[in-house]
This record gives C-alpha cells, sequence and structure tokens, in this order.
C-alpha cells in the first residue's frame, strides 16, 4: 500500500511537472500565433489601400468625363434653342410679310376706285336738285371707301412742292418751271399711297427742270428747227 501511494505521489508529480512545462510552452504558442496573424492584417491592409487609391483614381476620371459630356450636351442645347428661337422670328416675319402682301395686293385693286370716285368729285359740277343729291349720295359711299383704307393703314401721298424720290415718285414728264427748282415735283398725276409707312403705290408726277433749263431748252428747239430749215434749203437748192 505505501508503494502504491508513493506511485501515486510520483504520478501526481511528473503531471504536475507537464502541467507546468505545458503552461510555460503557453504563451510562446500564442505570440507565434498573433506575430503570424499580423503578417496578413498588414497586407490586406495594404491592398485595400491600392484599391481604394485605385477607386478614387477612377472614380476622379469619370467625373471629368462626365462633366465633358454635360457641357457637351449644354452647348448643344444651347445651340439648338438659339436655332429654334431663330426659326419661330422667321416664321413670325415670314407670316407678317405674306399677310403684308395680301393685304397690299388687295388695297392696290381698290385704289382705282378711289381715283375714279376723285375724278367723277372733280369734274362733275350738278346743278339740279336730284343731281346734287345723287352727288352727295356718291361722295357718301367715298367717303366711306376712304375710311376703311384709314382703318387698314393707308394713308395718301403729299408730293406737290416735294423732293423728288424715285423709292417714292416715279415722274412722269419733266417740264421747266420758274416757280420751282430742279427735281421739285409740280403736279401730282396719280396720287400715290403709303400702307404702314411702306410704299403701296407709287406717286406719278411732273417735276420741274428748273427755271435755268427753260432758255437752254428753247435754245435748243431754236437750234433743232434751224438746222430743219437749213437741210431743208439745202434740199431745194440741189433740186
Amino acid at each position: 500500500m505505501i508503494e502504491e501511494q508513493s506511485d501515486n505521489v510520483e504520478n501526481k508529480d511528473e503531471n504536475v511537472s507537464m502541467d507546468n512545462n505545458i503552461s510555460e510552452n503557453l504563451p510562446i504558442a500564442e505570440e507565434q500565433t498573433n506575430e503570424d496573424k499580423k503578417l496578413p492584417d498588414d497586407n490586406n491592409e495594404k491592398i485595400d489601400a491600392e484599391d481604394l487609391k485605385n477607386t478614387i483614381t477612377n472614380n476622379d476620371a469619370r467625373l471629368e468625363q462626365l462633366e465633358k459630356e454635360h457641357e457637351t450636351l449644354k452647348s448643344q442645347y444651347v445651340r439648338i434653342a438659339a436655332d429654334f428661337d431663330n426659326f419661330r422670328k422667321r416664321q413670325s416675319r415670314d407670316q407678317d410679310d405674306l399677310k403684308v402682301q395680301l393685304v397690299s395686293k388687295a388695297l392696290t385693286a381698290i385704289l382705282p376706285i378711289v381715283d375714279n370716285f376723285e375724278r367723277a368729285r372733280q369734274q362733275l359740277k350738278p346743278e339740279s336738285e336730284e343731281a346734287q343729291t345723287l352727288h352727295r349720295s356718291y361722295q357718301g359711299l367715298y367717303k366711306q371707301l376712304v375710311e376703311v383704307l384709314k382703318q387698314q393703314g393707308v394713308a395718301p401721298m403729299r408730293v406737290v412742292g416735294q423732293q423728288f424720290d424715285p423709292n417714292l415718285h416715279e415722274a412722269v414728264l419733266r417740264e421747266p418751271s420758274q416757280e420751282f427748282k430742279e427735281d421739285i415735283i409740280t403736279e401730282e398725276l396719280q396720287r400715290g399711297y403709303h400702307l404702314d409707312g411702306k410704299v403701296l403705290r407709287h406717286a406719278l408726277v411732273k417735276v420741274s427742270m428748273g427755271p435755268g433749263q427753260q432758255n437752254s431748252q428753247q435754245t435748243q428747239e431754236k437750234d433743232k428747227v434751224e438746222e430743219d430749215i437749213d437741210s431743208e434749203n439745202t434740199i431745194s437748192e440741189d433740186n
């Protein structure tokens, strides 16, 4: 029994010594494990930093590309908007011009009627009561027609005594005048009209050649007559 107990004591001592050895070696193993763990963590951090840097670089490049595309699209939009605005203005202007042309054509066709009314008023001199009544009736129609033309923007030209302007007037005759200077309108042969400031019909006028041109013209006519007489005398002498 005593031997068995001694054996047990020895076994316990051996076990205790083994446990102590294990406990002494355990921290060393744990430290090695931690050191082994640290190496992969450092590598992962380096990899993560490089990936983040690459991602930021790619994002910056993508952002720069998107900004360029935005500027391009913005420029295209501004250009298209300007073209559309110009197109809209051009269409509006063309419509206005077409409207003016149609109105001008219609009013120009009416102007000869106005001319006939004016000639009748100047030429007719009603004496009887019946003729005066008829005269007042068509003069009332004439005034109504003139009022309609005024409402449409038609206005007559006042040309007598004005400087001749080929943009407004059409010279039918030129004659010497002691009263008017050269290129001054002396008489209106057919009235001209404006439509909203534009020429609807040119005025037919007679233009002065000036007082100095009369003697010159008479001299030319006299010279021509003398030449004709001389030529006739020459022919008679030859015969």
